[in-house]
């Protein structure tokens, strides 16, 4: 008798803790930069369910993903570790091993219901990294578009008082987008919001349009969450995450670690935890939010591959300035991309952002940032394509073609060489008086003691993190697989000048 209520009080010990542990659902498009939502002010984007979230909770005005491309970002915010800590999944397409464990590994483990739908973690192949299922979770399925589907089909199958995690990963905005879209949808090309990096025109402008009718379709998409939320009575404790994974898909954005490439939306609700009607304007970095997530739901990461961020809950849940503490810096990198040069090299990245400044490291300046203008194309991969067909690292886009063919354009000429030239070693760029990364301070003597200072705080952090680049050169991450497809491209100059300098890519051996 003593047994049977012994095990009684259990049960409803271990049932009381579970109700009272939070859920989460996160809501993540793809390819959408800061400050691109109306809570933010934007005039050419309407997000009135992400407005709801930030009115419920708290609006971001500095959150920074780890790297300006969407595996990689979703892999360090998933482990809470900085790319260059995670291996193959630091880089894009590559595959995810299972040691590196992901909160939704972790919540799994302790009790909860877990799955996503659209985008989890990818492009890459996670079996081949020891995985059975994606590190964002189950697959739960939908016809196409209706994300909600596989969010009802989740809530569904979830056991009676079970907490839940679920990951929506939208595919909107990622190009390609559908050509005067935007315009169609009512909105007019004065409406469009030309960021600096950008030259002014109408084809420009009306791809801007293109890509805001994207962000207010997944907004759509995360208010459908949201009624199913409610329909369920599940969102008072429910902590509800809406952002992205890396920059617009513009020249110049996604893929560099520039502020439009890095700088994300993001809000954050939990209606029985935190005060509404929050601003908080301290730097936040994705594996600050992977800590809090872990912080809020009781899980932790295994010794061997600490989280790498500093939970923010205390500034969130409790009535007092989320902004109080001195702000720390956030670091971010890339390496490969896409398939975009010589033997599909990367062009390693690694920057540090304060609240005034962005410095960037170029570890490899004699690469093309956004891979060289000519590729081998045919079947054979032997005869040279055109002269302006390469430049992969950007998303192929009237932007990007509009650019090239008015490259002698002296109006249109510094925008097209700020996305395709090489860039030097080191860069520097005021934020505040330079949001778009105009103009290169790192050479300037008046910046050249915080140049310095911020150098030396990258290096020492690079070191103290273990980052391959800051410590052997990091050829390592070339030896990567890349399971996407593969583009071919010719010798480059300092690739004849010093073949002993070409990082090995046996996994590229048998591809051609």
């Amino acid at each position: 008798m003593i047994r049977f209520l012994i095990l009684i009080t259990l049960f409803l010990l271990q049932k009381a803790i579970a109700s009272d542990r939070p859920n989460l659902l996160l809501m993540i498009s793809d390819d959408q930069s800061f400050p691109h939502a109306s809570a933010y002010g934007s005039e050419m984007v309407s997000t009135p369910n992400f407005d709801k979230i930030a009115s419920q909770g708290a609006l971001f005005t500095n959150a920074f993903c780890s790297a300006p491309g969407c595996s990689p970002s979703r892999a360090a915010f998933l482990t809470g570790r900085n790319i260059w800590q995670i291996e193959h999944a630091g880089t894009h397409a590559s595959s995810f091993h299972k040691k590196y464990l992901t909160f939704m590994d972790l919540l799994k483990e302790s009790g909860y219901h877990t799955g996503h739908t659209g985008k989890g973690w990818g492009p890459g192949n996670y079996s081949d990294g020891g995985r059975k299922t994606n590190p964002a979770g189950p697959i739960y399925g939908s016809k196409k578009g209706n994300y909600s589907e596989g969010f009802s089909k989740f809530i569904k199958s979830k056991p009676k008082g079970s907490p839940f995690a679920f990951w929506f990963g939208s595919k909107d905005p990622h190009r390609s987008f559908e050509k005067g879209s935007g315009q169609r949808s009512g909105k007019t090309l004065e409406q469009a919001e030309v960021p600096p990096f950008l030259p002014d025109s109408p084809i420009i402008r009306d791809d801007l349009l293109d890509y805001a009718l994207e962000i207010e379709r997944f907004d759509k998409d995360c208010g459908k969450m949201l009624e199913l939320l409610k329909k369920n009575n599940l969102d008072d404790n429910t902590i509800i995450i809406i952002t992205s994974d890396n920059g617009m898909a513009f020249p110049y954005a996604k893929a560099n670690c520039t502020e439009y490439g890095i700088h994300m939306p993001l809000a954050i609700s939990w209606k029985s935890k935190i005060p509404t009607n929050q601003i908080c304007e301290k730097l936040i970095s994705f594996i600050d939010i992977t800590a809090t997530i872990h912080e809020a739901m009781s899980i932790s990461a295994p010794k061997e591959f600490p989280i790498m961020g500093k939970s923010f809950l205390n500034k969130i849940s409790k009535l007092k300035d989320p902004n109080i503490d001195t702000n720390s810096p956030i670091y971010a990198g890339r390496e490969r991309h896409s398939s975009s040069r010589y033997n599909s090299l990367g062009y390693p990245q690694r920057c540090i952002r304060t609240d005034e400044f962005l410095y960037i490291k170029n570890f490899r300046p004699e690469r093309w940032p956004a891979g060289p203008g000519q590729k081998f194309s045919g079947k054979s991969g032997s005869r040279l394509g055109p002269e302006h067909g390469g430049y992969h690292d950007i998303d192929a886009c009237p932007s990007l073609s509009f650019m090239i063919a008015k490259q002698k354009d002296p109006e249109i000429e510094k925008y097209f060489k700020l996305a395709v030239s090489k860039r030097p070693k080191e860069q520097l760029f005021n934020i505040q008086k330079d949001p778009g990364c105009l103009k290169n301070l790192a050479n300037d003597p008046n910046h050249a003691n915080i140049r310095n200072e911020l150098s030396l705080q990258l290096q020492e952090y690079l070191k103290e993190t273990n980052d391959p680049r800051a410590l052997d050169g990091g050829d390592i991450f070339e030896t990567y697989k890349r399971y996407s497809s593969i583009r071919w491209f010719p010798e480059p100059e300092w690739v004849k000048n010093n073949p002993k300098s070409v990082p090995k890519t046996p996994w590229l051996k048998g591809k051609k």
